[in-house]
């Protein structure tokens, strides 16, 4: 739809979705504060002209809203769909044979089309300075690339169509960088560079990498879609923009012809620098480690290119949107590849990896009489085992019964579990496993635990709708308070300090509350302010699940092991902040009054909710 993301910056603007700022923003802090200020209040797109230190304008927000995103690819939006449908089930194209003659030819036309060098593109070399520096909370290491695409080729299979796009966060200065020569280069585990690296340590040679920005909102779109195997993530972006991607080599290096820019460069082996601390999507720092430094060789500008970015912090941000827009795209793709699955839902409010909802079948003994978990453990093991959903640390997993249940309804869903759950039975645990790389509740860097809530069956119990008798007057509880019905948040009288004390405290704890009837109360959460717990679900999701590594925070009233298998009458989840977690995002109360003037009375952003049309 777009050749360049100048051209949808325009449309944007056309149909109202876009505001421009003429006023000098300041790239420390300032604009990334009016972007999290225009999505919280559903604002538009905002594109900076003046950029403190930069010859270039900057746009944000272009995705935050679904509505939005889906405007900017109105004009291929279903053809898209029906493509990666068409992909996860080979058989539509015979059952509907009409529906889908056209979906081979826009696959052809999608195909990326080479060009010598530079020829056809609008780049022009120049420093890795020119362009925005921007820095989005106040102790980040330093200034960030958020929207990157990131391109590798395979070292044993070189050639676009073998190649990975991913989004992996790069930073620019600070640490030990040599600015304008040096970048970091943040990548997770499972990721796509990960493996083509490794490849080229083998062989004994630097990896070339070149980071795209910009570009028609396709790209960006396609570095960060979990695409099927073996659907090139350029062919994709092809698809999505109705436009082949066109590329071409110089010096070695694959250059994107419509990138807004393009930075090339090599990673050596065993080549690391510190990199980080960054404001992260779990709504805390993600602190500084080792990570591959990419020594940079040469760095393009397109004429009037425009540097797209992003904040990432607490959810919901921009890439809430993002989330949203990919599940619009690919639909069932997740449970056509995990037989038994209906549902799955990463809860974006407890930073998408932590927890999962999640509903399967349960086909294993309908002769039964006593329904309980089966089949949905052997589920919980596919779930546990794919991709990115193998980096959850709690997942909560049912089978539909005679009521419907969804797993978006995030406060039915806990309390349909709540009310049917077997603590006795139905909680089990993978210990020393994987954990998202930005997850810190863990025992290092990817390390941590798992636990499955799997319920099934009837009703159990009546969840509690106020605290329990007696609860409060436990020895140890200095505050408690309703969070929904069947959790109660509680507050105790002293900070964790270490692992090596704790035990001791929460068999206090369970010992006290023993004492107290919280059968209708199975999930009981500890926490530093049971005020805040309480206030809202979203406060509840991330601060629980956030800050708790399951096989060192859970406990129980009454537990027990038996045979290996731990249970209990209620568990508690020891949700409070502990040494070795990374401290929260907590934004600059200086910059954010000053950018009160862009949203009060007169201000360009005032009441600027935007009222998208009909896709």
């Amino acid at each position: 739809m777009y050749q360049s993301l100048e051209e949808c910056v325009l449309d944007l603007e056309q149909h109202g979705h876009l505001v421009r700022i003429k006023e000098e923003v300041d790239p420390y802090l300032e604009m990334a504060s009016i972007q999290r200020r225009a999505y919280k209040e559903g604002g538009p797109a905002i594109l900076f002209e003046n950029v403190k230190g930069s010859k270039y304008p900057a746009v944000a927000n272009l995705f935050g809203s679904i509505e939005r995103s889906k405007f900017m690819f109105r004009k291929n939006w279903d053809s898209v769909q029906n493509i990666i449908a068409l992909r996860d089930d080979p058989m539509q194209a015979v059952k509907s044979p009409f529906k889908h003659i056209g979906n081979g030819f826009s696959a052809l036309a999608a195909l990326p089309m080479r060009k010598p060098g530079l020829n056809g593109s609008k780049l022009e070399e120049i420093e890795l300075t020119d362009i925005p520096f921007i820095q989005s909370w106040p102790d980040d290491g330093g200034s960030f690339i958020t929207l990157p695409q990131v391109y590798s080729e395979d070292p044993d299979k070189p050639g676009m169509m073998s190649a990975n796009l991913g989004m992996y966060r790069v930073q620019l200065d600070g640490n030990e960088y040599e600015v304008g020569k040096e970048v970091g280069l943040h990548y997770q585990i499972q990721r796509g560079i990960g493996v083509h690296q490794t490849k080229a340590v083998k062989r004994g040679e630097p990896l070339k990498v070149s980071i795209f920005i910009g570009g028609p909102p396709a790209h960006t779109l396609s570095a960060v879609m979990p695409l099927p195997e073996g659907l090139s993530e350029m062919l994709f972006a092809g698809l999505l923009a109705n436009r082949r991607f066109r590329y071409g080599y110089v010096d070695g290096y694959c250059i994107s012809h419509d990138a807004d820019f393009v930075i090339t460069g090599e990673i050596y082996p065993d080549d690391t620098k510190p990199e980080g601390p960054f404001g992260d999507h779990l709504g805390y720092y993600s602190l500084t480690h080792e990570f591959p430094v990419m020594k940079v060789h040469k760095v393009y500008g397109r004429k009037g290119a425009i540097y797209p970015f992003t904040v990432v912090g607490r959810p919901p941000q921009e890439d809430t949107s993002f989330g949203a827009l990919i599940h619009e795209i690919t639909g069932d793709a997740v449970t056509q590849e995990l037989p038994g699955v209906k549902e799955v839902h990463a809860i974006d409010a407890a930073g998408v990896h932590p927890l999962l909802f999640a509903i399967g079948s349960e086909r294993y003994t309908p002769y039964e009489k006593v329904k309980e978990p089966t089949e949905l453990l052997t589920i919980a093991n596919r779930i546990l085992g794919f991709g990115q959903l193998s980096l959850a640390k709690y997942l909560f997993l049912t089978a539909e019964d005679e009521e419907p249940i969804h797993t978006h309804d995030e406060a039915a869903f806990i309390q349909y579990i709540l009310e049917r759950i077997d603590l006795k039975r139905d909680l089990h645990f993978q210990t020393n496993s994987t954990i998202d790389t930005l997850d810190y509740s863990g025992t290092g860097l990817n390390r941590g635990s798992k636990v499955t809530f799997a319920a099934y069956g009837d009703v159990k119990r009546d969840l509690c709708k106020q605290v329990p008798n007696g609860m409060k007057q436990v020895k140890g509880i200095q505050d408690a308070n309703l969070v929904m019905p069947g959790v109660v948040a509680v507050e105790l009288t002293t900070d964790f300090e270490e692992y090596e004390s704790v035990e001791e405290e929460m068999n206090q704890l369970a010992n006290g509350l023993s004492e107290v009837n919280v059968e209708r109360s199975p999930l009981i959460v500890v926490c530093d302010d049971s005020e805040f717990l309480s206030e809202s679900l979203e406060n509840f999701l991330w601060a629980t699940f956030t800050r708790s590594n399951p096989s060192h925070d859970i406990h129980g009233v009454n537990a027990f092991i038996e045979h290996k298998h731990w249970g209990c009458d209620a568990v508690i989840i020891d949700a409070r902040l502990k040494p070795h977690h990374a401290p929260p995002l907590v934004e600059n109360e200086e910059v954010e009054k000053g950018v009160d003037r862009f949203f009060e009375e007169g201000g360009v952003l005032a009441a600027k909710k935007e009222e998208v049309g009909e896709v």
